[in-house]
């Protein structure tokens, strides 16, 4: 039978993450699909970014290359926009832009000054992990070498199950604390996300 991965998707902005021999070595937008800002010393001013992976539970890989979603929870952004207004300076529209903007500033103490959050959801290279068969173990692995996991990811096994989630994830929306535009479903199995291949931007 089918499983399938499901998650919020994220309202933010895409980032790819590199480690080497578990050290963070750099960070870059999504960018236009083919290239990415580089944004590696205002990333590493983010908190929930671990400059070193944690190898307790599963072997830290020489190379991972992961991805994740910036994000600004709605109180940080409302905060954020207060103190803009009071210094006379134009706020942000959106928790999103407010993100981004975040990300790319020129200053890293800017950055770092600004309550961002990561949340990662995808391995896109491995060299030297352990094997990860489905959407499950790579969530796992994940949130065992420090790096913040996806939240209220699930799986499922029927479209009733997929359309459930949607309902709850709807109701819940206005709690999250973090915008979404929607949910993400994918294959659980990474194997046959392969044989589906993708878009220049999405999985298929």
């Amino acid at each position: 039978s089918v499983r399938y991965a499901l998650e919020p998707k994220l309202d933010g902005l895409s980032l790819e993450v590199v480690y080497r021999d578990g050290v963070f070595v750099r960070a870059s937008t999504r960018g236009d699909g083919e290239r990415g800002e580089g944004v590696t010393e205002n990333v590493r001013t983010i908190r929930s970014v671990p400059l070193r992976l944690r190898g307790t539970s599963h072997v830290v890989p020489r190379v991972l290359s992961v991805r994740g979603e910036a994000v600004m929870r709605v109180e940080d952004f409302l905060a954020l926009n207060a103190r803009l207004t009071r210094r006379g300076q134009p706020p942000f529209a959106n928790p999103r832009n407010a993100a981004a903007g975040s990300i790319r500033q020129l200053d890293s103490r800017v950055t770092a000054e600004r309550r961002l959050q990561i949340f990662f959801y995808d391995i896109l290279h491995i060299e030297g992990g352990p094997p990860l068969m489905d959407d499950e173990r790579v969530l796992e692995a994940l949130a065992g070498w420090g790096l913040v996991a996806c939240p209220h990811a699930r799986t499922g096994e029927t479209v009733d199950t997929v359309f459930a989630y949607h309902r709850d994830m709807h109701r819940r929306r206005e709690k999250l604390g973090y915008e979404i535009d929607g949910v993400v479903v994918k294959l659980n199995d990474l194997a046959g996300r392969t044989r589906l291949r993708a878009t220049g931007r999405h999985p298929r």
